[in-house]
């Protein structure tokens, strides 16, 4: 394997600053330019002058002029460009809307058929755990003490007790008249002496 003949540089093009610079000034203001970073030997005899760029969002990034001598003549501006160096901030890879459109509509689709997948799974995790809240339930009721009712139950109320309580109220009705009859005559008897009393005193 042969090596490739190290390519002279005219000096007249890697000095040429000033003229890459008043090129560079007529498509960007002078605050947008740094320090020249070196030149790069074209395979054509031309020269690409590199300076730092200030631009905002341009890490990595070189103001590029490439002059070269044509004819005999003096350097002479080729090309002016802002060019990525080593390690600079990118943008990915163009990629056709047609390739984009399929690789979005089968990413939707592969998307879609998750979801359905994944909601089978959730309404048969339902139906399991409705059966097992309904046997948990049963098994409560089981072991619950059931409450009895007869006959005389109305909405859970006993009417033989609510009976009872009138029947109790009706004998202490019955003693207040008895006491309530002793006392009246008690009241006769007093008023019979009191008739006697009056007869013989005449």
């Amino acid at each position: 394997m042969t090596s490739k003949p190290e390519q002279t540089v005219d000096e007249r093009l890697t000095g040429a600053h000033d003229l890459a610079l008043a090129a560079l000034h007529e498509i960007t203001a002078a605050y947008t330019i740094g320090p020249a970073a070196g030149y790069v030997a074209e395979d054509d005899g031309a020269v690409s002058l590199r300076f730092h760029t200030r631009l905002a969002g341009y890490p990595g990034w070189f103001w590029t002029v490439t002059v070269a001598v044509v004819d005999g003549s003096e350097p002479t501006v080729l090309e002016v460009e802002l060019l990525p160096g080593d390690g600079a901030l990118l943008a990915p890879d163009w990629v056709p809307w047609a390739t984009r459109l399929a690789e979005y509509q089968a990413a939707q689709a592969a998307a879609a058929v998750e979801d359905d997948e994944d909601s089978d799974d959730e309404d048969s995790d339902d139906d399991d755990s409705d059966e097992d809240d309904d046997s948990d339930d049963e098994d409560e009721d089981d072991d619950e003490p059931k409450a009895r009712f007869h006959a005389g139950d109305l909405d859970g109320v006993d009417i033989d007790e609510l009976d009872a309580g009138s029947a109790d109220d009706a004998d202490d009705d019955s003693d207040d008249d008895v006491q309530d009859d002793d006392d009246s005559d008690e009241d006769d008897s007093d008023d019979d002496e009191d008739d006697d009393e009056g007869e013989r005193s005449y």
